[in-house]
This record gives structure tokens, sequence and C-alpha cells, in this order.
């Protein structure tokens, strides 16, 4: 399979690059549609920052999040040392200190550890972080915090919603004490809603959108694995800027398949699904929970929906029910937007494919 290398993120690496230029003062969330590249654009920057920067990674992707417990677990790592061929716990704060690399999870003693879970209070697990990164700054280097596909903590509760915890604890790294720089990496649109909408993040975020590419990035990045002209807008009107899709392309591309066969798999797989999502919805019904209440969701009103995108391309956030906007969104069929106000595809082809569902409909 043909390597495909990281594309041009020149204006998102300069905004971050900008952001870690400064003292820290603000919690940035990274957010776009499914399969933008945001992960990817975040561990390239990791890869080209300074030495005196220290990255603390925890992606929360792979990790089972059922309780407070389950959280503190996947943001620590209890720390080794090498001695010949054994390995021995490091025992002090000052070796944990003194050994953080570049890019590294959050390191814990054993009797750190047995702190943080006490009392079951997030407060342990934030003031021993806070001693952590004050410790890295007297070495002389910037710490900067990474949380990626942070919406998992949404459902977890300790004394109430620990997703309000984690933004105080945010607000105390950067607005107050500007001790460490805080990215929140998400794909879940409505968990950006959701964190946009609170009074107490209120000029105390930045928002940074990285979305599929444009024309120009989609062209260039073809160009450079020797694709011609009508093979990149044969691409570009079926696929549009979606990365993880281009990548598929240019590696089958590689393997000598057509374009279009490809391209057709790929079309019919995406209005099959969205095709039986309706249909289960319209013969079984469905509901969501929004804001612990149930509300039931109508096949009608999704299609009503749906039927904006055959001659629009992103319509505004209020033009659907709320209720049909947030399934559409939790089914990666539609993105929201909760700084433009806008409701757009997951991508080209999830239009494409609306737009072919909705004319049997």
């Amino acid at each position: 399979m043909m390597e495909v290398t990281f594309h041009d993120r020149k204006p998102e690496i300069k905004e971050i690059m900008d952001i870690l230029s400064m003292k820290p003062r603000l919690v940035t969330f990274v957010y776009g549609p499914i399969n933008s590249g945001k992960t990817e654009l975040i561990t390239h920057l990791i890869e080209q920052l300074p030495e005196d920067y220290v990255v603390f990674y925890i992606n929360l992707r792979t990790k089972f999040l059922a309780s407070y417990d389950d959280f503190i677990e996947s943001l620590f790592e209890m720390e080794m040392e090498t001695y010949g061929s054994m390995r021995k716990q490091k025992e002090t704060f000052a070796e944990l200190v003194s050994g953080v690399t570049k890019v590294t999870g959050i390191p814990i003693t054993k009797e750190f550890i047995d702190y943080v879970f006490k009392d079951n209070k997030p407060k342990n697990a934030f003031s021993y972080m806070i001693k952590l990164f004050e410790g890295v700054t007297h070495s002389g280097k910037q710490p900067v915090l990474v949380l990626d596909e942070l919406q998992k903590i949404g459902d977890v509760k300790v004394n109430g919603p620990l997703i309000y915890e984690l933004f105080n604890f945010f607000i105390d790294l950067t607005k107050e004490l500007h001790l460490c720089h805080v990215f929140a990496v998400t794909s879940d649109s409505l968990f950006i809603e959701r964190v946009y909408s609170e009074a107490m993040l209120s000029e105390r975020c930045k928002y940074l959108l990285v979305d599929d590419f444009d024309y120009k990035q989609t062209m260039d990045l073809l160009e450079g694995y020797g694709w011609g002209e009508r093979e990149k807008e044969i691409a570009w009107h079926s696929v549009g800027g979606k990365p993880v899709s281009l990548v598929r392309l240019i590696n089958e591309k590689g393997s000598e398949k057509k374009i279009e066969d490809v391209i057709g798999s790929m079309f019919m797989l995406r209005t099959g699904e969205i095709e039986t999502r309706l249909k289960l919805v319209k013969e079984l019904g469905d509901e969501m929970m929004i804001c612990d209440k149930r509300c039931d969701v109508h096949h009608e009103k999704l299609v009503s929906a749906l039927k904006m995108f055959v001659t629009r391309e992103e319509i505004g956030m209020n033009e659907v029910d709320e209720v049909s906007k947030r399934y559409l969104v939790k089914q990666n069929i539609l993105f929201v937007d909760p700084l433009s106000k806008t409701l757009k595809p997951q991508s080209k082809l999830n239009l494409l494919a609306i737009r072919d569902v909705m004319k049997d409909v």
C-alpha cells in the first residue's frame, strides 16, 4: 500500500503555533467533520515542535470511560526506569519531572496514584497535574496538554458531570495560572455545540475548525501522486476534499483499480447506509436523549430535513427541528458548526448520497 504523507495544513499550523508562542490564556478546541484530519494535524505538529515543549498527549478514542476511575486511569501512566535488563518504577516526583520526554502521557508514581484516587475527587487528580506542570515549567520547558476525542467524557459523572470539573480545571491551567496550553480535539460537533453554549466558557476558549480540504488543496494532493486532470476532477466532484476518502482513492489507484469503480462502491455503500437508517426509523421508530429527556425521532421530519440538501450544500442549523438535527448529526450524516450556525453533510460523498436517496422518498 502506498504511504500517503501529511498534506498542506499551513493556516491551521500557523494558528496553533501562534497560540503556542504566547503565554497560555485560552482553551483551544480543535473540531471538524469526521475524518477531516484533526488527529493527523496534531500529531504532525507535535513532531515539529522544538524540544523545549513537552506535550502530554492523551487519546481517549480507544478508552472505555464509564466512570471517574476509568477516566483517571486513561490519563496516567506508571513510570518506569530501565537498569540493564531490569525495569524499576520511578519513586520520586523529581525523577518523574527530569524524565519527561517531548511527547508523553502523564507520568505518576505509586504514592501519587493513591492520592489521586483518594475520595473519588477530580480535584486530587487536577492538583497533581498542576504540580507536575509546575515542575516541568521550572525545568525550563513549556507544558502542553492535548486530549483527543474529548467528547467521550460527556456522560461520565462524579458529583455532577465530569465535563464541568474538567473545564474549570482547563480554565485554571490557562486563563488563571497561565501554566499550560490546553488543546481539546473532537469530531463530535454536538459536543462542541454543548461546549459553545456554556456561559462559563465565554471568552475563555477559542475554536479551530479543521475542515475537509478545499479545491486547491485537493488538486495539489492528487497531483503530487501523479494524477491527471480528468481523474482529479472526478475525485473532487465525487468525494470532495475528505482526506480519508482521498487516501483510499490514492491507494486503490496504486493497486491499478479504476477510480470510477472505487467511487461507485463507496457511493453505493453510503446510500445503502442512509436508506437503511431511514427505513429503520420509519418501520420501528427511534428515540434519543436530549437534556435528560427522551425524545421520539420522526421519519417524516428526517426526510424533510434531508430534502433541503437536494438544492443546497448547507443550511442554517435552526432550519431543522432539534431532534432531527441531533439525530442526523449523531448518525454521522450531518455536521453542525455552532460557530457559523450551519448544518452540512459530513462529506461531499454524503451530500451526493443524500440527494440520491431523496429521489425515491
